[in-house]
């Protein structure tokens, strides 16, 4: 009966430990009362629109963590289509407006893989790399890059806002 218990907590253990990697830096406190933006996040990821549902996310879960002063630059331009679909062009854009407004923060990043995995429960998989920048210096003042994956009965959603919030814990504001 131990060896059985004993199996059991093993599998448990090695089943949780391999469902999520993470590498977050550690950086000096950031002001959460500061003008922050989140910026557009490069979809490197064969769906489209993985990045702009990080962006939403970014939004949502910084304002959770306090930070009210936030504003999303989307890279919008005036043209005829309305929308850059060129990443780095938005981008570029988006950092642009956001040192003419004054900001002092962009939050950005990369989503690396966004889908469900083949075979019998298709488990959702998340892959991106997070980073705050200061402005208008373009410098890198925070990053951390991870991968998740769900169970069978998850989402895609779901396990990336899991990932999301797990790489912000390492993110400290004050």
């Amino acid at each position: 009966m131990k060896l059985l218990k004993w199996i059991a907590l093993t599998m448990l253990v090695v089943m949780f430990g391999a469902c999520t990697v993470r590498q977050v830096q550690e950086s000096q406190p950031m002001d959460k009362d500061a003008k922050w933006v989140v910026l557009p996040v490069v979809n490197l990821a064969e769906v489209p629109m993985a990045g702009e549902n990080i962006e939403t996310m970014l939004d949502s879960i910084l304002r959770i963590r306090g930070v009210a002063n936030l504003q999303r630059q989307t890279g919008v331009t005036p043209s005829k289509s309305g929308l850059l679909l060129d990443d780095r062009q938005r981008y570029e854009l988006a950092f642009k407006n956001a040192v003419q407004e004054q900001a002092q923060y962009g939050i950005t990043g990369a989503v690396h893989e966004w889908r469900y995995k083949t075979g019998l429960d298709g488990e959702p998989a998340v892959g991106l790399t997070l980073q705050v920048v200061g402005l208008p210096s373009g410098q890198v003042l925070w990053t951390a890059s991870g991968a998740k994956t769900g169970w069978g009965f998850s989402n895609v959603s779901g396990t990336a806002e899991k990932l999301v919030m797990q790489l912000l814990k390492g993110l400290t504001l004050q």
